[in-house]
């Protein structure tokens, strides 16, 4: 009963502090108006995206289904952590209840999650596309690409699950300010009273061998793609493989890009972050920056 009582005492952190924006009021304006700018045109075009897939038949294909689905998701990402922000930086609000900072943490791992093992697929469609042009009917039927999408978002869905159960089952003290301007899991984990090395290290290596993997089948699709086109001598056929891979390589590589230079960073810049168990650590989910650049 004793141990319960000092548990429950421990656990007393009702509500989370928001500290990552200026508190400079025309800094604060100034980065409410870029960003709500920002917001409503990733709402746009994704939402238009989104439309014309629906609604024209002649896009009812596996490519322009799976763009649909990276479609939705870029909306839900920024839309899990930007309106919060954006309610920050007007009204000056920073607060955020245990269980909304829970929920944030949860929904955005999913959506980013998820969105990695989508432009994995993806990568492979276009490689089937590309390097077995005779077969794509046959091997991408829309059954099919139902069964990858849907994996796609179960497999982020059990991701997030387990790491934000190993975040939000910790102890947590008088400190609650989250230095972030979102629930992350590295400045929620360096909150907690309890050890935490041990959790780090799992989330580090789930996160790890995941986005490697994914990162892995992605690469590699591309590579027999451009092999592929490098044996064709046809340029137009060239022309048209280049074109049909182009956009989604460009998503790809902004997309790893941001998140290499956001996830991965030396020991001696995320100390102050977490206590980080190795020589790297990748911090996970997103930034702003790689949400908004994907």
């Amino acid at each position: 009963m004793k141990d319960k009582m000092q548990r429950h005492n421990l656990s007393a952190v009702s509500e989370f502090i928001l500290i990552g924006l200026s508190d400079a009021p025309h800094v604060r304006l100034l980065l409410f108006v870029l960003f709500l700018t920002i917001y409503l045109a990733t709402m746009a075009g994704n939402i238009t995206i989104l439309l014309a897939v629906s609604t024209d038949t002649r896009l009812h294909n596996p490519m322009y289904f799976f763009l649909g689905n990276l479609a939705l998701l870029d909306i839900l990402c920024p839309t899990i952590t930007v309106p919060k922000m954006l309610g920050a930086l007007l009204l000056d609000n920073k607060g955020i209840s245990f269980k909304g900072c829970l929920f944030q943490l949860f929904f955005l791992i999913h959506v980013v999650g998820t969105e990695i093992f989508l432009l994995a697929v993806m990568a492979y469609d276009r490689y089937v596309a590309v390097c077995h042009p005779l077969k794509y009917p046959n091997i991408m039927r829309m059954k099919l690409c139902a069964h990858l999408a849907i994996g796609t978002w179960l497999v982020g869905f059990l991701n997030s699950l387990l790491h934000t159960s190993l975040v939000f089952t910790l102890l947590f003290c008088d400190s609650n300010q989250v230095d972030q301007y979102y629930c992350d899991i590295p400045p929620v984990l360096g909150l907690s009273c309890s050890s935490t090395w041990s959790r780090e290290l799992v989330i580090l290596a789930v996160a790890g061998v995941l986005g490697s993997g994914t990162f892995v089948l992605t690469l590699t699709s591309y590579l027999c793609i451009l092999l592929a086109i490098l044996a064709t001598n046809s340029s137009q056929s060239r022309h048209k493989a280049f074109s049909t891979c182009a956009s989604h390589l460009t998503v790809v590589c902004l997309f790893y890009g941001t998140t290499i230079c956001t996830y991965v960073c030396p020991s001696s810049i995320c100390s102050h972050m977490t206590r980080c168990p190795g020589e790297a650590v990748i911090i996970y989910p997103m930034s702003m920056d790689s949400i908004l650049a994907s």
